[in-house]
Parts: structure tokens; C-alpha cells; sequence
């Protein structure tokens, strides 16, 4: 994660920069006060955190008194089950991810230009989007994994929107809340498009001023919704509380448990996921797989653990686009879940078991499988493993 994301209690375990050009010792940071924070972000940007380890902090920050937990629009009301197979739906969920993807790459645009957006037309671009995930539950996720070829910037909006709406569907909330969620995933941080472009662009570690700027893209991003309009609390929730943590050790105002909006406490599990599992131009993604793991970590300190075990059920084990590899030896990527079955979902398969790539990929259920060949997932796999991606090979 950034250094700028860093909060008291954790423990930084790698750094994107050798040791030796740090004061610090090899066996870690235990971050323990502000201070250990500042002197990070003065040597590099990038951090790897052991979520296993906490440490105690040198001061505690003060719980703000807990406000009501209930949402009465964020209350599980209905079962959602898919309505439209993964064929019939991929026609579909490929125009809504063209059509949000669009909306995105103007938004930045013109927030870039210091002008707004017109609140009707992000309802126009989500919405399509929600309804394909309300109708198949893995279809728009598998069109988003093989269509990443856009900068981090543009991913980003378009990824958290999808898990923020996929959760709500999962939770059984009503359409009109999942929309609500889809939208505050996508502005989770709109507020970067108003930070300076070295901050923005800096591949090594921010000094001082720059990670106080970064940490301002939580006030932008407000001022940004206030000007457009926005007053959907939800997504004012997701914005202003996506860095809070469930132990109080987040910003910008520590807030602990539930104090913290229900949707802030879902937004921030989904960006920290978004976060760790995207491509980045200076590092390479953790798998999804892993994310997942880590998160589960977290539970009960960085999130809530109740919500983390619905996220990691709605995800699966495997989430959609994981590159895994075979008891086989061949190299297969996720392509949908069997909610039944979490370790079993359906795959394509990519390659022989040298790692050669296959002319034309083999769709397998692991659940119902036929034919002499048993094949079952040994591991997960880094982007890019053996010279495959999926999206050089599958065309939705």
C-alpha cells in the first residue's frame, strides 16, 4: 500500500526500496505514532504490511462517541439469484462496461480542467452497469478483468464501482441502494483528480508536504460532490470514510467501529482490495487470491469481521480473472463462481501442462467435470505468469 495509506498499529514488513538506504532495520517498522509514518514516506512511497502483526501504538486515538448503526436504506431486503446466463448477459455487460468506462475517462477529464459533472449522467453510466450485475452475478466482473489495459487512473473508478455494487447485490440490498453503492465506489477518489501531477505521478517517496496533499484528496473529493450536487449519503459516506479504519487508527478522523457509516466501512475494505490487487506501473499486484487473504487478516482491526467474511463469500476464494494453476500443471483463469463450491469455480483453461498457451482456451466447471482428466486448483498465480494473459488469449 502507499506510505501515505499507512496507519498507526501496523507493521511494514517490505519496502519499495533496499533496506540499506533506509535507517531502518531489516526486521521492520512497527508503526507506532505519526512520526514512524513521516519518516517512511521520506524514503519510499510503497510499503508491503503485515497484516498477521499489530503493535501497540505510542498514542491512542480517542473514540469519537458511536453513532447508529442501522441504515435504514443498507438493509439486506431480498436474495438476488442470476436471471440471465454468462452468454446471454456478455453481450450486455460489455456495453455497460464500454459505457461507464467512457463516463470515467470524461469525468477525470473534466474534473482535470477544474469543471464538474453533471450528477444525471453518472446515474445514466452506473446504472447499466448495476443492471447487468443484478441479472449475472460474474458476468460484467469477467468483461472488466480482460479489459484493463487503461491507466490505473481509469481502472480504478470503474473497479470499485463494480465491487461496491457486486457487495450490495451479494448483501441483498435493494437496487436503488446498490446503485447508491456503485456510484461511491467509483468517486471513491475523485478527489486525487484535484492533487498536483508530481504528486500524482511521483514513483518515489513523497516528502512531507506531498503526503499531507495526498491525504487531502478525502477533503477535494467532498468539496468535488458538494459542487456537482451529490447529497446521496451513501456515497458522501464512502468518500469521506474509505481511510477510516474499524480500530479508530485511520484518517482524516479517526473513527472507530461503528461510528464509522456502514457504507464508509464496506468502501473501505473494497478500495484497500481494488488497491492491493491492480497493476501498478512501479510493482507488481498482489493476486486476488492473496488480497483476500490479507484482508481476512485485518478483520476486527482494519474492518469490521462480519463484513470482511461477506466480502471474502462474495468475491470467492478465487475471485473472477484469478490466474491459478492446475493439479494438471496447466495455467487456467477464473471465470466464474460456484456459489455452492468456492474452491470449484469455472475456469478456462490456457494452456498444456508445459505452459505452452492453448489455440483456443477449454472452459472447465471443477464442479462437473467429465472425461478422464480431474482437475482441481493448486495455486493462484502472479499477472503475467509464464508469459500468459488472459487477455491476450479471450475475447469477451
Amino acid at each position: 500500500m502507499f506510505v501515505y495509506d499507512l496507519e498507526v498499529g501496523m507493521y511494514v514488513s517490505r519496502l519499495d526500496c533496499e533496506w540499506s538506504d533506509t535507517p531502518f532495520p531489516m526486521a521492520g517498522v512497527p508503526i507506532t505514532s505519526r512520526d514512524d509514518i513521516d519518516k517512511l514516506s521520506r524514503f519510499c512511497k510503497y510499503v508491503f504490511v503485515d497484516m498477521a502483526r499489530r503493535v501497540v501504538p505510542a498514542r491512542v486515538v480517542p473514540t469519537p462517541a458511536p453513532r447508529a448503526a442501522l441504515n435504514l436504506r443498507l438493509v439486506p431486503r431480498q436474495a438476488y439469484a442470476d436471471t440471465a446466463t454468462f452468454d446471454e448477459e456478455l453481450p450486455r455487460a460489455t456495453t455497460a462496461f464500454e459505457t461507464v468506462r467512457t463516463f470515467t475517462g470524461r469525468l477525470i477529464g473534466d474534473l482535470r480542467q477544474d469543471r464538474t459533472f453533471d450528477p444525471e449522467a453518472l446515474d445514466e453510466a452506473v446504472r447499466p452497469m448495476v443492471d447487468s450485475l443484478l441479472r449475472s452475478a460474474d458476468t460484467f466482473a469477467w468483461v472488466e478483468s480482460l479489459r484493463r489495459r487503461d491507466g490505473y487512473g481509469h481502472r480504478r473508478p470503474v473497479g470499485c464501482g463494480m465491487l461496491a455494487a457486486a457487495f450490495g447485490r451479494h448483501m441483498g440490498y435493494d437496487e436503488d441502494a446498490v446503485v447508491s453503492l456503485a456510484k461511491g465506489g467509483l468517486l471513491l477518489d475523485v478527489g486525487m483528480c484535484r492533487l498536483p501531477a508530481e504528486v500524482l505521478e511521483r514513483e518515489g517517496p513523497l516528502d512531507d508536504a506531498e503526503w499531507v496533499q495526498a491525504r487531502r484528496h478525502v477533503e477535494e473529493g467532498l468539496a468535488i460532490l458538494d459542487r456537482a450536487g451529490i447529497a446521496d449519503a451513501e456515497v458522501r459516506d464512502m468518500v469521506a470514510t474509505h481511510h477510516e479504519r474499524f480500530d479508530g487508527s485511520g484518517y482524516p478522523d479517526g473513527l472507530a467501529g461503528t461510528a464509522i457509516p456502514l457504507a464508509g466501512r464496506i468502501a473501505g475494505i473494497i478500495d484497500t482490495y481494488h488497491a492491493m490487487s491492480a497493476e501498478r506501473p512501479y510493482r507488481a499486484p498482489v493476486s486476488q487470491h492473496n488480497a483476500v487473504r490479507q484482508i481476512y487478516a485485518g478483520r476486527d482491526r482494519d474492518f469490521q469481521g462480519e463484513l470482511v467474511e461477506q466480502f471474502q463469500a462474495c468475491v470467492g476464494v478465487y475471485p473472477t480473472g484469478s490466474l491459478v494453476e492446475l493439479g494438471t500443471g496447466e495455467v487456467a483463469v477464473v471465470v466464474m463462481q460456484n456459489p455452492s463450491r468456492r474452491l470449484q469455480p469455472k475456469v478456462a483453461v490456457l494452456s498444456r501442462p508445459d505452459k505452452q498457451p492453448l489455440g483456443r482456451p477449454l472452459l472447465v466447471d471443477l464442479v462437473q467435470q467429465e472425461g478422464g482428466v480431474r482437475r482441481d486448483i493448486q495455486r493462484t498465480l502472479p499477472a503475467g505468469s509464464h508469459g500468459i494473459d488472459p487477455r491476450n488469449i479471450i475475447r469477451p
